[in-house]
């Protein structure tokens, strides 16, 4: 057809709005650019507090400016496309180009051989000429009950395939099916033959899945088929010879439904497996299929699809089409992606399964740079690109040229044993499988690396989103599972980045920078733990201390955080809405999305620098496609599973209360000090606002924890947390343990916990309804958050100081009546020769200046007394010896907001005595072991003094010693001489 006639095929539209997006873009710019001022700009001094955790926020907000950056081309130039299938039909309808199609399985436990069945139905049920389309099955388990299935599926194709075209019926998938049509709306014929199909469906499925209950197939089944033979010599999965079968010959005549049409070739395969082989999970399966499908059908056109994942549109092939023959614009076209969906989703998407912006959206952005990445299913490939064929815009397709194999001579035993060996697990030895030809080896995503290397070699690729998607699969339906998964993704992702097919250097100069941008986008995924992780825990603990790390709300620098967040927070929220999103949904997907970086991406770059350095291996993660019924049950209900206790999970629920016992502490603070509220709304209002979102957004791990009594809940955590009280409870009680005071002091405000804990006031607020665990549940969040209110800390001035002769010091008592704790220790003298004993007076005096206490001559002293006044109290120290002193002086104040509340009826009033109780002991605890400390310091520099005085008065008397002994010879000697001079005379 000439350039004049040119009608296109497929039809490439921009989304509207991109310059009113990238005006906004600009902004959030500008506030990230403010953001990074701030922080460097205010970096505390070197020796000051709180430098390196400055220096930590810089790094986080660096990173996330960053990451936000390389996410802006995901946006920048998004494209709609549409087909013309009708189009396709009228040029190319006698020369449609054979398609062979790949569905790939691995444990016929995790991945039910039902489900790959229908999976291979709805494949062979494509509105498509059969004559050119070949289903090709891999099972790496090699598992004679999923061989047993597709035998049933290939009797079952021959009334199912007819009955779909007869009727034009979707899905095509049998299960998927019968479960959304009860009854057929149409004429007799029709109900007739639904009955009928429908009958033969769920006779097929009763014998599958007795087969798969016993574990083995019937012996008259064993006899009838002489596939069944080839695992005589079967040892396990990872052990075997090739199992090929063609269990439909597209030669035989007799191949034909009931209708006397053709029907699809369909082939099984096992490849050989040895132990001491590595078999490259899925990507040397795949690269098996490509070998073994090149002998039988080899079909210009290779879909692979995963075994849950059936086809929802029988047009998909023609869509797919409609971008390879398109004669202006399909010739550098190596893949066409379709999107991932799944049929079991909730209203709200509650693990945000479907990734709706990621497919509606961010898919769109990189396809306008040369195309999407491959995903690993739903995915049309030109066999010659899988092959190593580089693009060179002079080599023409001719969709005309292919193998016939219908005119084939050699029978299916030939053939068969011909084909075999090219699945054997030597075949790859010395070539370039896996490495220049077919998907690339050594990543757990071998999709995402094959994608990068077909584009590097000049290719491109297409993203097509129809409205009816063209395949559905099953989401996970729990949360250890989606993170598992998004653990593989990251981690694979990762180590892409960091190889030799890195998007950053193997890419450069071969792809447009937006397509390496969008790569990287999500190669570093994984790292974004750090920065999250960091922000999760750090601002919150000095919320908890009272440090602010952000500007003040008065601050002209609030208002570049302040844009950015709320900004940010709006358009994800419109965007997700826009793409079909509702909003709770979009609540679940940011939930998800900080699951994901605080655990998953965690261990993915961890188990990413283990392999670097050689301590570990890459492995591949089979997703679980089956739910238990309960499971199940509350998914639909959109309860979150937590099901067993894993390192993931624990890191979640350790933020997740970690955050809960800040915020109780910032609340505990407001309402000891009303006045507070203020003060800490102008200075951290940042710092709550992050740690009162982490709590709410963690509200469903806290009723996993706490409050469910189903088998999907998650209270190992807080059971353990309650165990190692109860523990310490029992040993104080019945145990003889040689400990201090401090610990028995802290073991008894552990009882005054449980005390409370088991009180009938605490159990009169449970429901006389709630089962045993969720009474438990209350109980343990109830001493938690009990033990975060008391862990909090309250104002305590503690200072050391030296005196010449006299300091005074002053502290606000803001309450009347509040209990004022004080301690001082004489820790040095700054005497060399000498220790003195004479310590130092210290007068306290009230807010009108009267005398409360008077001490004299004290190197200790601990006491505490009732304020009478509120206001400034003065605490004067004098010291009367010629030398400096060191002190250690601490002052506690203990204030119970409940003496000031008018609600003291019989029921609260004894609740508040008991938290002020354990209040009062903690609080002890702490302003005694501050005492204690600086008696211990005293004690020590005493005990150095004490040792350096009697060096040195050791040292002087041996001198003197000395001494006395050289002056007693000379003497001796002097008298010895004149004695001796005298009898010479």
């Amino acid at each position: 057809m000439g350039s004049g006639n040119y009608i296109p095929l497929f039809h490439s539209e921009r989304a509207k709005g991109r310059v009113l997006y990238r005006l906004f873009a600009a902004t959030v710019l500008v506030g990230i650019c403010l953001i990074w001022a701030y922080r460097v700009s205010h970096i505390p001094r070197a020796g000051e507090n709180g430098r390196w955790v400055w220096i930590g926020l810089l790094g986080a907000e660096l990173w996330f400016g960053f990451y936000w950056i390389i996410t802006q081309a995901l946006r920048w130039k998004l494209i709609y496309r549409t087909t013309f299938k009708d189009r396709l039909s009228q040029r190319y309808e006698k020369d449609l180009p054979g398609v062979d199609i790949f569905v790939c399985t691995a444990d016929p436990v995790i991945e039910p051989p039902l489900m790959v069945v229908n999976t291979v139905l709805s494949a062979m049920a494509y509105n498509y000429p059969p004559e050119r389309l070949a289903v090709y099955v891999s099972d790496d388990a090699g598992s004679i009950l999923t061989f047993y299935a597709l035998m049933e599926a290939s009797q079952f194709a021959r009334h199912w395939i007819p009955y779909c075209k007869k009727f034009n019926v979707e899905p095509r998938s049998a299960a998927a099916y019968f479960a959304s049509v009860q009854n057929p709306h149409g004429d007799d014929d029709h109900t007739t033959h639904f009955e009928g199909v429908k009958n033969l469906y769920e006779e097929m499925k009763d014998r599958i899945e007795s087969a798969a209950r016993l574990g083995r197939i019937p012996e008259e089944v064993h006899l009838k088929h002489k596939g069944f033979s080839q695992w005589d010599s079967y040892t396990s999965k990872g052990d075997h010879d090739t199992i090929l079968q063609i269990l439909i010959d597209g030669k035989d005549p007799l191949a034909k439904d009931i209708d006397g049409w053709a029907l699809p070739i369909l082939v099984y395969l096992a490849r050989e497996k040895r132990p001491h082989h590595f078999h490259n999970f899925k990507a040397g399966a795949m690269n098996a299929l490509i070998r073994i499908s090149s002998n039988i059908s080899n079909g210009q056109i290779i879909l692979n699809v995963d075994c849950d994942m059936y086809s929802n549109d029988s047009l998909s092939i023609r869509d797919a089409l409609c971008f390879f023959m398109d004669e202006g614009k399909g010739s550098d076209i190596a893949f066409v992606q379709f999107p991932q969906w799944f049929e079991n989703l909730t209203k709200n998407d509650l693990y945000s399964n479907r990734l709706l912006v990621v497919t509606n959206v961010e898919f769109h952005g990189i396809d306008g740079y040369g195309g999407p990445l491959y995903v690993g299913t739903g995915c049309f490939h030109r066999r010659e690109t899988l092959c190593g064929l580089k693009f060179n815009k002079n080599h023409k397709f001719d969709w005309k040229i292919r193998d016939n194999v219908r005119n084939r001579q050699q029978n299916v035993q030939d053939l068969e044993a011909e084909t075999k060996p090219l699945a054997s697990c030597t075949y790859e030895q010395n070539t370039q499988w896996g490495n220049e030809m077919g998907l690339k080896y050594g990543c757990p995503v071998e999709d995402v690396i094959t994608g990068l290397s077909i584009q590097c070699n000049g290719w491109k690729s297409a993203y097509y989103n129809p409205e009816r998607k063209a395949f559905l699969g099953a989401a996970a339906t729990s949360l250890p599972e989606v993170l598992v998964q998004h653990k593989r993704w990251s981690e694979g992702d990762l180590q892409i980045f960091l190889s030799k097919y890195s998007p950053a250097w193997f890419a450069h100069g071969k792809i447009s920078l937006g397509l390496q941008l969008g790569y990287a986008c999500y190669c570093l995924w994984a790292p974004n733990c750090f920065a999250i992780l960091y922000y999760s825990i750090i601002p919150s603990l000095h919320l908890l201390k009272g440090h602010s790390l952000f500007p003040q709300i008065s601050s002209p620098w609030f208002l570049p955080f302040a844009y950015v967040i709320l900004a940010e927070c709006l358009y994800s929220l419109v965007e997700f809405h826009l793409a079909g999103g509702t909003i709770l949904g979009w609540w679940n997907e940011q939930r998800i999305w900080l699951y994901k970086r605080s655990s998953s991406y965690l261990f993915a770059s961890i188990d990413t620098i283990l392999k670097f350095l050689g301590f570990a291996n890459s492995g591949f993660i089979i997703s679980t496609k089956v739910a238990d019924g309960e499971v199940l049950q509350r998914y639909k209900k959109e309860i979150m599973e937590f099901g067993s206790s894993s390192p993931m999970l624990t890191i979640l629920a350790t933020i997740a209360l970690l955050n809960l016992f800040c915020l109780v502490g910032v609340v505990k603070t407001i309402t000891l000090d009303r006045r507070s509220i203020g003060r800490l709304g102008e200075t951290m209002p940042l710092q709550i606002l992050l740690s009162g979102v982490l709590v709410f957004i963690n509200l469903p791990l806290f009723q996993g924890l706490f409050f469910r009594s189903d088998k999907g809940k998650y209270g190992r955590l807080a059971h353990n947390y309650l165990c190692i009280i109860t523990d310490v409870h029992r040993y104080i009680n019945h145990e003889q343990l040689a400990i201090g005071e401090e610990e028995v002091r802290w073991i008894k405000s552990i009882n005054l916990v449980l005390e409370l804990e088991r009180s009938p006031l605490f159990k009169s607020g449970t429901p006389s309804n709630s089962t045993p665990e969720m009474g438990t549940g209350l109980r343990e969040l109830f001493v938690i958050v009990l033990l975060a209110v008391l862990s909090s800390p309250q104002a305590v001035l503690g200072i050391r100081f030296v005196i010449d002769r006299e300091e005074c010091f002053s502290h606000d008592i803001k309450y009347e009546g509040d209990t004022v704790h004080v301690s001082f220790v004489v820790i040095k003298v700054d005497s060399s020769w000498q220790y003195s004993n004479d310590g130092v007076d210290l007068v306290i005096k009230g807010p009108s200046g009267e005398q409360i206490q008077d001490f004299r001559d004290k190197t200790s002293e601990k006491f505490d007394f009732m304020a009478r006044n509120r206001g400034v109290h003065r605490f004067c120290f004098t010291n009367k010896s010629p030398y400096h002193e060191t002190i250690d002086f601490d002052v506690h104040v203990a204030h119970f907001s409940y003496y000031d509340e008018h609600a003291k009826d019989e029921h609260f009033k004894p609740l508040m005595e008991q938290i002020s109780k354990l209040e009062d002991a903690l609080y002890n605890i702490q302003f005694e072991q501050h005492w204690l400390e600086a008696q211990t310091d005293r004690q020590a520099i005493v005990n150095e003094a004490m040792s350096r005085r009697a060096i040195h008065k050791a040292f002087y008397e041996s001198a003197a010693l000395v001494g006395a002994s050289v002056l007693q010879v000379y003497l001796l000697r002097r008298l010895f001489e004149r004695k001796l001079g005298m009898s010479r005379v």
